[in-house]
């Protein structure tokens, strides 16, 4: 059944962007991502619950605002290469920056924060050998 009015065109073109989105690989998207290897393993704090995935971390929390698991700018800043030193980007993520990016508090353990670090340190351009 065809949609009409302006109030049908307005639903038609929400239903063509949702489904447009329907087909991005976002990090809120259902698709399964590619295996990642063990490397952005960090067990979890007190034994408790499952490893900390870093790269599952950057797909499903950071990607959101850091492209390409960091490797573009988004909303957020590009985080290859960034000039940051470790402990800045340990403040950086436990504080936040006002109408930039939320605060993660003490959300990760000490071993986490370093995971993340050593991450984004390791980030290389997409298609070069990691």
């Amino acid at each position: 059944m065809p949609v009409q009015g302006a109030g049908g065109a307005a639903l038609a073109c929400a239903l063509a962007l949702a489904a447009a989105a329907a087909d991005l690989n976002g990090p809120m998207s259902s698709r399964p991502r590619p295996a990642a290897s063990g490397a952005g393993m960090v067990a979890a704090p007190d034994g408790a619950g499952e490893a900390f995935d870093v790269n599952k971390l950057f797909a499903g929390t950071c990607g959101w605002c850091h492209s390409s698991g960091g490797r573009k700018a988004g909303r957020g800043p590009q985080l290859m290469d960034t000039r940051l030193t470790d402990a800045e980007i340990i403040a950086r993520i436990k504080a936040g920056k006002t109408g930039a990016m939320p605060s993660f508090g003490s959300a990760f353990s000490d071993d986490q924060l370093q995971a993340i670090v050593r991450y984004i340190r390791g980030l290389k351009p997409e298609g070069a050998p990691q």
